[in-house]
């Protein structure tokens, strides 16, 4: 051992390095001089400690002085606390809200949910939190916390609905294929609560096995009614004009309004497919078929408009599904005509352009096409009253196609063609649902919109309603709290004693007449407003006005509830279970309305 004792090795020479045959150190290895055991040496010496305290103490304590000690531990513990303020961790609370955000951000926003196994995502959310150890969560976390969330904002709105306050509940319903041609049923509700707002939000998206026969469209109905407990409170349900669904209305036992941006759409359709319009859409279409096909003509087009100071907007090919594309497409090539035509002269191109006389046929068609553009946008709305806005809205339009002495022969017959098949495809909706939507609504309670002999129908209607209704004592009309000055007291006055009878029926023919001398208001002012200030004047009225303001005019609510399905349901996740893409579209549909 003498050979050991020549290099001094770890703990104070307590250890000395190992000597091989040939007489090189080998610092791997070390031995003890008490014991003369070997052990492997890493530098690091917590083991070679060790064992001199558990078999040595006594050469444990001569090599360890009691400053050594200290020192050692000052070294260790500034060691940890340096290492601990150079990497800050965040606390428990602050992962827990940032997990929850990151699982509402996908819900809401239709993200896939293994995004949270992004590298760039984690580098993100390390910067922005400033820990680089935090790790986002999984995906089952997230999973779990989306479902949470779910329950959470159903248990929400089942409570609201199971109030006194929508005594009445509209909904619309369709059928939707996804990318992995599944069958989905979506359902939206709409209703009118007692602060007067207007609430629209999904019921349901649920995955369908069955053909769409209208015994099986009425059971889907029924079902989506009974989960949410409004089987008593439906008032109307909107669908499009689909035979199944006219069908399954017939068997429900709901007054039923048919889309009415369908109609249009689809009266729009048959007349330009009719009409002297079809040889110059003709074209219009191979034009811009030329570009789309083509990346260069493209380009070319966009240095065209460039030149002459315009926008370099690309060119729009109508779709026959997708409503006002014919109209996009004429506004487009009108807007571009000059451009069109320089890059097609530039090209050895065989497409017939339009004539002059043909390119005033577009403008004409394009003033016809507008009105019908706005109509449909108007009555597609849901965050606003659109059911008794119908017969104004078409009145304007059967105004806009009236025959004019300066009208040529294709418009005459356009026009001729669209009032007859739009009263024809009307003939058979729910005329007296909008009628009385519309005498509700203080905006349009004159009935302009209607034939006189037709106005005086609608308030008997109203009459009527009022008088089945369940009779109230005139003593329990309270006064409104919004506003009690003089003339609401003369209006209280005016309701009580607006008959010289005293019965019930009485006092509910003064409320009506009451109502009737209101004055309009603005059309830009909001009706549901107007009724909230009135409903202590007016209240069997104003049980009325919340029950047919509440109806939607369309069935595009459903609309865009598949729109946000087709985010979800993509191909790369066309395997998604049919729970989870309810949860998922609804989710969404809750959080983005609640904004």
């Amino acid at each position: 051992m003498e050979a050991h004792l020549r290099v001094v090795g770890p703990m104070n020479g307590k250890f000395v390095f190992h000597k091989r045959p040939d007489g090189t150190i080998d610092k791997g290895k070390v031995v003890c001089l008490e014991c003369k055991k070997e052990f492997a040496y890493h530098r690091s010496s917590s083991s070679l400690a060790y064992h001199l305290n558990a078999k040595h103490p006594a050469a444990s304590a001569a090599t360890a002085s009691s400053e050594d000690v200290s020192n050692i531990a000052s070294q260790s513990k500034a060691f940890r606390q340096t290492k601990l303020e150079n990497t800050p961790r965040m606390s428990k609370s602050a992962t827990d809200k940032l997990t929850n955000v990151i699982a509402k951000w996908i819900a809401m926003n239709c993200r896939p949910i293994n995004i949270v196994e992004d590298e760039g995502l984690t580098e993100v959310l390390q910067i922005a939190s400033n820990d680089p150890s935090y790790k986002p969560p999984c995906r089952t976390t997230v999973t779990t916390k989306i479902s949470k969330m779910y329950d959470g904002e159903k248990k929400n709105k089942l409570e609201i609905l199971a109030e006194d306050s929508p005594n009445c509940v509209a909904i619309t319903g369709d059928h939707w294929t996804s990318a992995g041609n599944h069958s989905y049923f979506g359902v939206t509700g709409h209703f009118i609560d007692s602060e007067w707002n207007l609430n629209s939000f999904a019921l349901t998206v649920m995955r369908t096995e069955t053909r769409h026969f209208a015994d099986k469209c009425a059971e889907q109905f029924l079902k989506v009614a009974n989960d949410w407990g409004i089987e008593n409170k439906i008032s109307t349900i909107g669908t499009d004009s689909a035979a199944n669904m006219l069908a399954a209305m017939r068997a429900l036992p709901y007054e039923h309004i048919a889309c009415n941006a369908h109609i249009l759409q689809r009266t729009i359709t048959v007349c330009l497919d009719s009409s002297g319009f079809v040889g110059v859409l003709a074209k219009c279409r191979k034009i811009v078929g030329h570009f789309k096909q083509s990346p260069a003509s493209t380009t070319e087009l966009n240095q065209q408009q460039v030149a002459l100071g315009k926008k370099s907007d690309q060119l729009i090919q109508d779709v026959p599904t997708r409503w006002n594309s014919t109209l996009a497409m004429v506004s487009r090539l009108l807007c571009n005509r000059e451009a069109v035509q320089a890059t097609l002269d530039q090209q050895n191109h065989r497409l017939v352009l339009p004539t002059e006389a043909e390119w005033a046929k577009l403008q004409r068609l394009e003033l016809l096409l507008e009105p019908c553009k706005y109509v449909t946008e108007l009555l597609g709305g849901e965050a606003y009253v659109s059911c008794s806005v119908v017969l104004p809205a078409f009145r304007h339009l059967y105004r806009v196609m009236d025959i004019t002495d300066d009208d040529p022969a294709y418009v005459v017959k356009f026009k001729n063609a669209f009032q007859k098949d739009l009263a024809a495809r009307r003939a058979n909706g729910n005329e007296i649902w909008f009628e009385v939507a519309t005498a509700l609504d203080p905006r349009f309670k004159d009935l302009k919109c209607l034939p006189r002999e037709k106005r005086e129908q609608v308030w008997t209607i109203l009459e009527n309603m009022l008088q089945a209704a369940e009779p109230r004592r005139a003593d329990s009309l309270q006064p409104s709290t919004e506003d009690d000055g003089p003339a609401q007291k003369k209006r209280r006055s005016e309701l009580l004693l607006g008959s010289d009878s005293d019965s019930e029926d009485g006092i509910e023919s003064g409320e009506l007449q009451c109502y009737r001398a209101e004055p309009s208001i603005s059309i830009d002012d909001c009706p549901l407003q107007w009724w909230y200030a009135h409903s202590g004047v007016y209240e069997k009225l104003s049980v009325l006005a919340q029950k047919y303001l509440a109806s939607p005019a369309t069935s595009v609510p459903c609309e865009r509830l598949f729109s946000l399905a087709g985010h979800i349901v993509q191909k790369k996740r066309a395997a998604l279970l049919p729970e989870n893409v309810t949860r998922l579209v609804c989710l969404s549909d809750w959080l983005r309305k609640k904004k």
